[in-house]
């Protein structure tokens, strides 16, 4: 597989792919991970693993580290990542005029969610335990408006998000990534970044639709909460010869059922539609 090499870093190849991003699972605490949604992403080139102190030295044209040079460089904020990426996109332009695909214009950044999936399906990346990796996308409450071409993710620039980022937030123990978020104003311990080669997508590429079908998922919320709460609140009393207080006490076993069939919704309901490139063309 051709590795791309820009001031010491080499960048592995991530042939053109898709992937499902997200989750179908219909319970509420998985609200922020829907809808689950196929992301293709144009051939590009990532590196393995995120950046070392040397590796940042080298970019910024900077002394080596006196100490632990091959170790992460940790604590980027804002500031640090816009000076790696300014230095790194300079010397870029040389090499995409003699190595790079023609008719594409490219870029260094941190990879989005859409790329670091893919880039870790094809040639499973690097992660240490306990870091927050950057990406480049803004933070959302989930997946509606998300891009499906593999570009970052765009803020609006306003409220108290718009100076954090999504990121890879791996788990201290066990083999696991999860997505969150990290402000970019400060420096913060264990925050870890990875670079990406990546081209610019110039054509506006398809979105996650940002409504979802309300009508039908309020019918399916009254539904389930009729079978698994309205129901057998009053069918159990019934069963238990009861049924004088199915009559009379109605407007509580009526509140009982609707309490346990909203709870029950917090853990179960049926999978949702996962969204398809296909469905939204």
């Amino acid at each position: 597989m051709p590795i791309i090499n820009l001031l010491g870093l080499e960048f592995e190849t991530v042939d053109v792919d898709s992937i499902f991003v997200g989750t179908d699972k219909g319970g509420w605490v998985y609200s922020g991970q829907r809808p689950r949604h196929e992301v293709e992403c144009p051939k590009f080139y990532i590196l393995k693993k995120p950046i070392s102190r040397r590796q940042v030295a080298t970019l910024l044209n900077g002394p080596e580290p006196d100490e632990r040079p091959d170790d992460l460089m940790e604590g980027i904020d804002g500031l640090a990542l816009k000076e790696i990426l300014s230095h790194a996109n300079r010397s870029l332009q040389k090499l995409a005029d003699s190595t790079l695909d023609d008719g594409y214009e490219w870029e260094v950044r941190c990879p989005s969610e859409g790329e670091w999936r893919i880039a870790h399906q094809q040639i499973t990346l690097n992660y240490p335990a306990k870091k927050v990796e950057i990406l480049a996308d803004s933070p959302a409450s989930n997946y509606r408006g998300a891009m499906m071409d593999g570009s970052p993710r765009k803020s609006p620039g306003i409220g108290p998000t718009a100076d954090h980022r999504a990121a890879i937030e791996s788990h201290p123990t066990k083999d696991l990534v999860a997505l969150s978020s990290i402000p970019m104003d400060r420096s913060l311990a264990d925050v870890i970044a990875r670079l990406v080669i990546t081209p610019i997508r110039k054509e506006p590429g398809l979105m996650v639709p940002e409504n979802a079908d309300f009508a039908n998922n309020l019918r399916g919320e009254l539904l389930w909460m009729t079978i698994l709460g309205i129901v057998p609140s009053f069918t159990i009393p019934i069963l238990r010869g009861m049924s004088d207080y199915a009559v009379n006490g109605w407007p509580n076993l009526l509140f009982g059922g609707l309490c346990i069939g909203f709870v029950s919704g917090a853990f179960w309901r049926p999978r949702r539609p996962s969204i398809a490139i296909k469905d939204v063309k």
